[in-house]
């Protein structure tokens, strides 16, 4: 008798995940229920259920990462051959070109393409443009995994830079009566806010055996190759980036008191010290939510890092409610306080003076800004036998709306 073999579905892998990150967190919350019996009893906690805590914590981190990234593949269409009987001539045309400059370094096709379209790809840019299929699975896979642009406002632009104006003063205005005069009103203020867009680079490398194997997806294997060097590398700059060769992140903006906010400026909630507080430290949090006008709550989130996040999930309020709560179901996101969570790995610890929590909403307080191209030069010669495809495109991003973001500052 011929065994029967089981396969497991990447949807009951998910599926899995999901119910492993769920007992996770029971098991989180039954230990540290444990631990806080132990302080209010004997007024320290015991060792061995610290520990276990510890365990158990970090089995929850790494529940989550692994429903994360099974999440992720789960949501990937197949690149190429399916979309290609649906694509246009002009397309399919500038498929077949861009597979026969990858795979053989044969250009003429694109040149062709290039100069029917009175346009130079090749130019001071270098490189050619990627199909428009392969471009917009790039960018969606950039806005799945690079959580700072899946969460702001992101635009498309054909130039060097987004310019935007804005008032820094509206008009006046006034009540009036029925018959009474209208004075004339003073005009609104206007000033400009540039967003250039930078350069970013990823180079991965492929043997010429890979490329001549006509099973292999190009288009695949480059979006699969640049995403999560482009992700890392974006993700860093929209928190931290000084504005110099990279976008300006929102970290990188002067930071005063939120009672000293203005223009320009973000505003900090401080928690009085280089930890929270010690009595009651869940009310910072709710002092940061509320710092936010009830305009922007209405859509914000929580931007932290996994460690931040491993510290407030044994927060409860007053009730003995979990602040912290995992997702609902599958696709969604952790909460706190009700409000999405989203891990950014490049927020900053807590540590005396630094801004560990942002809350805000996004979409309305930062700007992504992504020049149209994705560009590819091939280069069989730099480190033969590999052949290297320096891919490039053109980024920008910065703070938009001074008043839709808050911090918490752990300072005094």
């Amino acid at each position: 008798m011929i065994p029967v073999v089981e396969t497991k579905s990447l949807t009951d892998d998910v599926a899995s995940a999901f119910e492993d990150f769920a007992r996770a967190f029971e098991a989180f919350k039954d230990a540290n229920d444990t631990r806080l019996s132990e302080i209010e009893t004997r007024l320290s906690s015991d060792v061995v259920t610290e520990e276990k805590l510890t365990r158990i914590d970090a089995a929850l981190d790494e529940a989550k990462r692994r429903l994360d990234r099974l999440s992720l593949d789960r949501s990937r269409p197949p690149l190429g051959r399916s979309a290609d009987a649906s694509c246009d001539p002009a397309q399919a045309e500038h498929k077949a070109a861009f597979h026969a400059y990858m795979r053989s370094g044969e250009s003429a096709g694109l040149k062709r393409l290039e100069e029917k379209a009175l346009s130079a790809g090749s130019g001071p840019d270098g490189g050619y443009l990627v199909p428009d299929t392969v471009e917009t699975e790039v960018l969606r896979r950039l806005s799945a995994i690079s959580p700072i642009r899946a969460i702001s406002s992101v635009r498309v632009i054909s130039g060097g830079q987004y310019k935007r104006a804005f008032s820094t003063s509206g008009p006046a205005t006034g009540w009036v009566g029925e018959t009474a005069a209208r004075p004339q009103t003073a005009g609104p203020t206007l000033s400009e806010m540039s967003f250039p867009a930078m350069e970013l680079y990823a180079m991965p490398a492929a043997t010429q055996t890979l490329l001549d194997d006509a099973v292999v997806d190009i288009d695949r294997w480059i979006a699969e190759e640049v995403e999560a060097a482009f992700a890392e590398q974006e993700s860093a700059a929209f928190v931290n980036g000084d504005g110099i060769n990279k976008p300006k992140g929102f970290l990188a903006s002067d930071i005063v008191e939120d009672e000293l906010w203005e223009w320009g400026k973000l505003g900090a909630v401080h928690t009085g010290g280089a930890a929270f507080p010690s009595s009651h430290p869940s009310d910072v949090l709710v002092e940061l939510v509320y710092a936010l006008k009830a305009g922007y709550r209405q859509n914000a989130s929580f931007v932290m890092n996994r460690r931040t996040q491993s510290a407030i999930r044994r927060f409860k309020d007053a009730s003995g409610q979990y602040l912290w709560a995992p997702p609902a179901s599958l696709g969604q996101t952790a909460t706190l306080m009700g409000f999405p969570v989203v891990e950014a790995e490049d927020m900053p610890d807590i540590a005396a003076g630094s801004c560990a929590i942002a809350f805000g909403d996004f979409k309305r307080g930062y700007l992504v800004v992504d020049r149209a191209g994705l560009r590819v030069l091939r280069d069989p010669y730099s480190a033969k036998p590999y052949v290297l495809f320096y891919t490039t495109k053109r980024v920008g991003g910065g703070v938009q709306d001074y008043a839709a973001i808050k911090l918490l500052k752990f300072a005094a």
